[in-house]
């Protein structure tokens, strides 16, 4: 769940506000001509649901092999995909009600401080609840409190994986459907609207901050309390997975849990400032976030996880506490690297980055609404090297926590893979939305910061 620097977005729709287009205007806001746009909005809808099956089946069934898919749908075609998809269940259904309902309820019931969110560009404020960490805290205690004591046996829900996956694909279709209907009836705010086109509206979503109610905002429970939980609560359903099978947990399964459960802890540690990043402040509720994180998230960011637990492989202390102080290390620069730019714009500039007065650019923009605003952008310390330098990080600590599954297969780093896709085409999309927004100003800081991603190179 990567951060971006900012910027408006620069997509146009009926009925005003952030996060749609038009679709004339749809390739602008992507970073693509329109028909690459749509050819890939499309690839995506139709290709992530039975992805999802596929991975779980040959990481489960087919011991990580490609070749255990693929001689099948040889063989068999598309009844291949028909006869390993399992139904949802009864069982699946209540395991993800329970664990849905759960986290609603700490989001809403447990106290936290008032913590309110950028500007949109309809001149909204969203206001949350600060309350993050004490729900991931709760949660995972809560947990391992209910295996501990025999309430619940956390194998039972990788024993219904595939059924559970099932059922959330489904059902998180049928959730994005109605947030596009209730984007039409009854949007939360003016940041709503419709691009005229149902596949871009369901794709991208109807609103930018949909709510039911007043404090019960609907994308903080869909990638946070769900996505993000659930990839903490499934990583430690393996390792109990694994004990359960072999009687101990492998150092490979220990070093590739902590990495992801530290990551987690961050992300939970820092949720506030992830109200203020591109997935919250410019993406809508649509299926490419919302179907995202209630599904890709618990299936494929577990993965490298999943494949470990019927593949112990023992590394040996030194190059176990190798990976795990190297996958720290990562974990630590991509905090420290959000962590410099909050406070950079919390003190206005007036700060010291690695001990010096930060470089920035004064920049000026205008709103939607014709007012000119005044903006800082930082070109010193990590902000200095690259300007989504915080993606490498992000990328290598995905790779350490995958590496424990060694080399013997290729889908348990699909992951890194496909993060490493997905931020760089973050990194156009948000130059392109800060170019909108800075217009001069953004050349002059892409002058200042010549390289995107990675120093030297790109």
């Amino acid at each position: 769940m990567a951060s971006s620097i900012g910027g408006k977005d620069a997509r146009k729709i009926k009925g005003g506000g952030a996060g749609g287009a038009k679709a004339s205007s749809f390739g602008t806001v992507a970073g693509h001509s329109a028909s690459v746009t749509y050819v890939s909005m499309l690839g995506l809808l139709l290709f992530c649901p039975p992805f999802v099956i596929v991975l779980w089946y040959t990481l489960v069934h087919g011991h990580g092999a490609v070749s255990s898919f693929w001689d099948l749908a040889q063989a068999k075609g598309f009844q291949a995909l028909v006869e390993i998809w399992p139904r949802p269940t009864l069982t699946a259904c209540k395991i993800i009600a329970a664990f849905g309902l759960f986290e609603a309820f700490l989001l809403l019931a447990l106290p936290g401080k008032k913590f309110i969110g950028p500007v949109s560009p309809s001149g909204n404020r969203p206001v949350y609840k600060a309350n993050g960490m004490a729900a991931y805290v709760t949660t995972l205690l809560v947990y391992t409190a209910m295996w501990r004591f025999g309430w619940f046996n956390p194998a039972l829900v990788y024993d219904h994986l595939g059924e559970i996956f099932s059922t959330l694909i489904f059902g998180s279709i049928v959730f994005c459907v109605l947030l596009y209907i209730k984007g039409h009836v009854a949007p939360s705010s003016s940041d709503s609207g419709s691009t005229g086109n149902f596949i871009a509206d369901f794709y991208w979503g109807m609103e930018l901050y949909p709510r039911i109610g007043s404090s019960f905002d609907i994308k903080t429970f869909t990638n946070c309390r769900f996505g993000m939980m659930s990839w903490a609560v499934l990583a430690i359903t393996y390792c109990i997975k694994q004990h359960e099978l072999y009687g101990k947990v492998s150092d490979s399964m220990l070093v590739s849990t902590c990495l992801m459960l530290v990551y987690i802890t961050k992300f939970f540690w820092w949720e506030s400032g992830y109200w203020c990043t591109m997935d919250i402040a410019h993406d809508r509720a649509g299926f490419y976030i919302c179907w995202g994180c209630l599904v890709w998230v618990p299936s494929v960011y577990t993965s490298p996880a999943l494949y470990l637990v019927r593949h112990p492989n023992e590394l040996g202390t030194q190059l176990a506490l190798a990976i795990l102080v190297a996958g720290l290390a990562c974990i630590y620069i991509n905090y420290d690297c959000d962590r410099q730019r909050q406070h950079f714009r919390s003190t206005n500039g007036k700060c010291t980055i690695w001990g010096k007065a930060p470089g920035k650019i004064e920049a000026t923009y205008v709103t939607e609404k014709g007012e000119t605003k005044k903006s800082l952008l930082l070109t010193s310390g990590w902000w200095g090297l690259a300007r989504h330098f915080h993606y490498v990080p992000e990328i290598s600590a995905a790779f350490f926590w995958s590496v424990p599954a060694l080399f013997e297969h290729f889908l348990p780093y699909f992951y890194v893979v496909f993060l490493t896709i997905l931020l760089l085409d973050r990194a156009v999309r948000d130059d392109q939305r800060c170019r909108t927004k800075y217009k001069k100003f953004w050349d002059l800081y892409c002058r200042e910061v010549p390289y995107k991603v990675l120093p030297g190179v790109y």
